[in-house]
């Protein structure tokens, strides 16, 4: 048989195992898994002692385009995304205008055209607003669903008190990612200020309880409504149980952590300052700790980064000035590998929760998977090589990441978007090829089916 691509001896990775064969690729599908040494093609790649592991796919970036692009675009964005091994993403409703129209959502999609790196989608975000809308916004073609805000964003994407989320969740289908921080107890905390302030305040300003009680109340009104949610960046201990609970109950509920707060912890306000700053805030060792053993648990459904840029002029203003976030797009699979070599993260876990998950999450045609049938879209890691993120190799407008100088184990030699070279030996290579990614969502999905 005659394919257009062969990748050869390569470890086949997925959420169930890990299997030497070789892919044949043709018309940006992986169209035979096997043997395939007798056969032809146009173009072989070796991947003799390496990895293959599907595109990996970010449901959380901030893409700053538009209204912000000096932070970030669509073009570096999502440049750095597939220098990362990230083959899809979805993007956040916060910009300026916010993407709360049917028309702010197409304007995103016109933007991309031509400009992306990778694949994307838009979400669209949940206002008072717009809630007569979200039935209609919520099923338009470029959107994975609505994005919710319970705690401070930009513009009217706030859905703080509950009768107004119960409006929200009563008119959506799509599950609903939700950024859970109580906007009434956040407000109130503003008003602390210490002499001389310093971001180590950060996590005691955003404390543990804005978290815990937000979860609380958005998983009450998921019960009640019974439209499933998607917690996103959890960082809290108290959290892990109460998502535990729902999930025994049958609530469908699924949730997100990110490598920051895997990584990062309290002390790193000592040692990065304000550009250890985001909400929900890196909090002490012991929340940590306590994600991680979620992780190994298999509480935790995907990784997310939460790709969240700010100029280093913005980032040197003095706290609480100083605005919240960090890119994380292109530094995610690199970090997460690290811990891969640690021995704290299988790598089959790496694959589900980053590649296998978020397609049955969201309902994703044709990615996600190593499956004859799917997208080609694939990272191809050297899991010995031992390398060093620095500035040369990161692609963020914003120049900076909070894992510059981190000696990493895992480098991402090659990556592949649709069966076309996107990186070649760690350089970028290919064009801007990115197209909407296309949905097959089915009500009330699990990642079981």
């Amino acid at each position: 048989m005659h394919f257009q691509l062969r990748i050869l001896g390569g470890s086949l990775v997925t959420g169930e195992g890990i299997q030497v064969a070789d892919l044949g690729i043709s018309d940006g599908k992986i169209v035979q898994i096997g043997n395939l040494g007798g056969d032809t093609s146009d173009e072989v790649v070796d991947a003799s002692g390496l990895h293959v592991l599907p595109g990996g796919i970010d449901t959380q970036v901030h893409f700053r385009e538009p209204g912000f692009e000096h932070k970030e675009d669509l073009e570096s964005g999502t440049r750095a995304a597939i220098m990362g091994g990230i083959t899809s993403i979805f993007e956040m409703p916060n910009t300026d205008p916010t993407t709360t129209a049917r028309e702010a959502l197409q304007d995103k999609l016109d933007r991309a055209k031509g400009r992306a790196w990778c694949d994307y989608a838009f979400f669209v975000g949940a206002s008072k607003d717009n809630i007569a809308d979200l039935a209609e916004l919520e099923m338009l073609p470029g959107t994975p669903g609505i994005k919710i805000f319970m705690g401070s964003s930009t513009g009217s994407l706030l859905v703080d008190d509950d009768e107004s989320l119960r409006e929200v969740l009563s008119h959506c289908t799509k599950r609903s990612p939700i950024h859970a921080e109580d906007e009434f107890r956040l407000a109130e905390r503003k008003k602390m200020r210490s002499e001389n302030p310093h971001v180590r305040e950060h996590p005691i300003r955003r404390d543990v309880e804005c978290a815990r009680l937000a979860t609380e109340r958005v998983l009450r009104i998921s019960e009640e409504t019974g439209h499933p949610v998607h917690i996103l960046h959890v960082s809290t201990r108290d959290e892990l149980p109460l998502i535990a609970e729902a999930k025994k109950r049958g609530l469908k509920t699924t949730c997100e952590v990110t490598p920051q707060h895997l990584t990062l912890n309290s002390e790193s306000y000592e040692t990065l300052g304000t550009y250890a700053q985001m909400n929900p805030p890196v909090r002490t060792e012991v929340h940590r700790v306590a994600l991680w053993q979620a992780v190994k648990d298999g509480l935790f459904d995907v990784f997310g980064s939460d790709h969240a840029p700010h100029a280093k002029f913005e980032k040197a203003l003095p706290y609480p000035e100083s605005p919240s976030g960090m890119p994380g797009v292109q530094t995610m699979l690199p970090v997460l590998l690290e811990w891969v070599h640690r021995g704290e993260l299988p790598l089959t876990v790496l694959v589900k929760m980053l590649c296998e998950n978020p397609a049955k999450i969201y309902g994703i045609r044709g990615k996600g998977q190593i499956a004859e049938g799917f997208d080609a879209d694939l990272a191809i890691v050297d899991l010995n090589a031992e390398w060093t993120i620095g500035p040369d190799w990161l692609q963020s407008k914003c120049e900076w990441s909070p894992f510059d100088g981190m000696t990493v184990h895992g480098r991402i030699e090659h990556v592949f978007l649709r069966g076309k070279w996107a990186v070649r030996e760690g350089q970028l290579n290919g064009r801007m090829s990115g197209v909407p990614v296309q949905f097959d969502w089915k009500p009330g999905a699990t990642i079981e089916e």
